[in-house]
């Protein structure tokens, strides 16, 4: 008998229409358009601006997506798992809120936070319920709406985030296909580069600390940097190493969409090509824990089944790692 492993066997996406580009940025922060583009290699971002609108409101049209390719109801979902730093509230999960939208009464589900590593911990996560038998239709949904906790006041930030939605269906197959192997990392001493000051347990909200700007995203953009740089290539170079992968193996890496020269450093470590990267950063900027499955709606229709694919990232935090999964299907 073979063994069950979990396949990614459906994509959906979404993004606002709201676009703020470079240009627009100008008007509003001591920057320009060729400044972001050289450092960063991003033109513009989605924003999602309509008032009462949350993380929820994109995570329910991405899942959409995918019931609708697959025929499935909402019923028919057992989990979802959804990876966010910017959920509804603190609680309930946004997962809860989600399966709520959606009408999916059966399915349980949990928020997990990792920065712009969510995403990636979560697949590994969604996998494991797969391979245990106990579920056949897991959601793993990437999603921040990082409008949401930017300064746009603040050029270190407010230039890379933008806001969107990705998920992805995880199905139990017996073929060689699926999620093979993944290499998590976390190093809480990265914390004081990249985090929100305040709102949680250890500063709760005030009037100070509202006035003191302290409820937005953070940065040291060098430190992060370096860290970033080094800790995605090592990883994913050391995936390929561990599972007798070279370069020539490899259809695609999907790399996290932070900062193009992290890409590039990512791609040159593993020998690859640009021609086998996944870039979309000029188009939605750095969606958090919604990088990775928005690159895999973008490039669906070119992937093919037996196709080797690496997903890497790097979080605030920190948080990195690399998954290694085999192309499950071709699309139509």
């Amino acid at each position: 008998m073979n063994k069950r492993s979990a396949a990614i066997t459906a994509v959906g996406g979404y993004v606002p229409e709201t676009k703020l580009t470079n240009f627009d940025l100008e008007k509003m922060v001591d920057t320009n358009d060729e400044w972001i583009r050289t450092r960063t290699g991003i033109e513009e971002r989605r924003i999602l601006k309509e008032p009462g609108k949350a993380s929820s409101d994109m995570a329910v049209p991405a899942i959409q997506e995918i019931l609708r390719k697959k025929n499935l109801a909402p019923t028919d979902i057992d989990c979802i798992i959804c990876a966010t730093v910017t959920p509804d509230m603190v609680f309930p999960a946004t997962a809860n809120i989600i399966a709520d939208k959606l009408g999916a009464t059966n399915a349980w589900g949990f928020d997990m936070s990792a920065a712009c590593s969510g995403f990636l911990y979560a697949v590994t996560t969604g996998a494991m319920f797969i391979e245990s038998g106990r579920y056949k239709n897991v959601i793993v949904v990437g999603v921040d709406k990082m409008s949401a906790i930017i300064d746009y006041t603040d050029r270190a930030t407010c230039i890379i985030f933008g806001d969107g939605a990705g998920a992805i269906l995880l199905q139990p197959t017996e073929e060689e296909v699926g999620i093979k192997d993944s290499i998590l990392r976390s190093d809480g001493s990265g914390r004081q580069y990249l985090h929100m000051k305040a709102g949680g347990s250890l500063k709760p909200a005030t009037v100070e600390t509202v006035m003191a700007k302290e409820h937005y995203a953070y940065q040291e953009g060098q430190a992060v940097f370096k860290f970033a740089v080094k800790g995605m290539a090592d990883v994913s170079a050391e995936l390929l190493e561990r599972n007798n992968l070279t370069a020539d193996d490899i259809a695609w890496l999907v790399p996290h969409q932070a900062n193009l020269r992290i890409i590039d450093a990512t791609a040159n470590r593993m020998g690859l090509p640009k021609e086998k990267v996944m870039i979309n950063i000029q188009k939605y900027g750095n969606t958090t824990a919604a990088t990775l499955p928005l690159c895999l709606w973008d490039w669906e229709k070119q992937l093919k089944k037996g196709d080797n694919i690496v997903l890497a990232a790097f979080g605030g935090g920190f948080t990195w790692g690399a998954t290694w999964v085999k192309w499950a299907y071709d699309s139509e």
